[in-house]
């Protein structure tokens, strides 16, 4: 049983929509997603599958980020609403879990690189979000932050413009996800973060260190620490707290169960 955190949001649902993957100039918004009547007051839940893996749910919509595993990662969880995919690399994306998730009414939203890993003959219908981009779906609105390497040695890890981190705004929190990064100056130029989900494993993303200088620059309300395990190394996750907690002692360091499998 994965562990669920609940978090208090106020908004008004509203519809609009999205682009897909044959047509992804002709609109920045429409009706992909079935809009949903909420109350003024709501609640996001987060639940952490594994690594970067995250379901959210908000009202009667659910989102999915990055899901991979297969079909039995999500057991017991409800049907995707909303996908978003940050990165081509196999613990971000993977076709076969996305395919047996999906309703006909799911919302895949990807950058363009992802869409470029899918096969000409399937039938997903995506919407391509590149980095800059904002949209809005059943009253959460999208922003596609920019995600990629600093260090020399790591550069073609991932690179410039290539994936998304998503910035969710939901009633009214922002919650960030960064996918795979570093330290980058999108990231620290991020204002009005409530929660932050802040990846840390070398040698793909970034260290403790430079994680937490970070966080402490665009100074998010709360700050999940995950995606913290690289090969062979896993993160010191309590360092990072450690060092976030001297440099601002009011950022809420919150340590979910991101691999349930494992002794980490």
């Amino acid at each position: 049983m994965k562990r669920k955190i609940t978090i208090l949001c106020l908004g008004i649902v509203l519809i609009s929509s999205c682009k897909s993957k044959n047509n992804p100039d002709k609109e920045t918004e429409g009706t992909a997603v079935e809009a949903k009547v909420a109350d003024v007051s709501s609640e996001v839940s987060i639940i952490p599958i594994e690594h970067a893996t995250t379901v959210l749910e908000w009202n009667d919509i659910t989102l999915y980020i990055d899901p991979v595993g297969g079909k039995s990662a999500f057991e017991g969880q409800n049907s995707p609403d909303i996908i978003l995919v940050t990165d081509i690399h196999g613990d971000h994306f993977n076709l076969e879990t996305i395919q047996k998730i999906i309703t006909e009414n799911t919302t895949i939203i990807v950058p363009q690189a992802v869409a470029d890993e899918i096969p000409s003959e399937s039938t997903l219908t995506l919407d391509i979000m590149n980095n800059g981009d904002t949209k809005t779906y059943s009253g959460i609105e999208v922003e596609a932050i920019p995600m990629y390497n600093l260090r020399e040695e790591a550069l073609d890890f991932h690179t410039k413009g290539r994936g998304n981190g998503y910035v969710l705004t939901i009633g009214g929190e922002r919650l960030y996800f960064s996918g795979d990064t570093e330290d980058i100056p999108e990231m620290r130029a991020l204002k009005n973060i409530d929660k932050a989900f802040v990846c840390m494993n070398l040698p793909y993303t970034m260290t403790e260190e430079s994680a937490a200088d970070a966080v402490l620059e665009f100074q998010p309300k709360e700050v999940y620490p995950y995606h913290y395990r690289g090969r062979p190394d896993v993160s010191d996750v309590k360092k990072f707290k450690e060092l976030v907690n001297k440099g601002n002692p009011d950022i809420k360091v919150v340590q979910l169960d991101w691999y349930p499998n494992n002794d980490f």
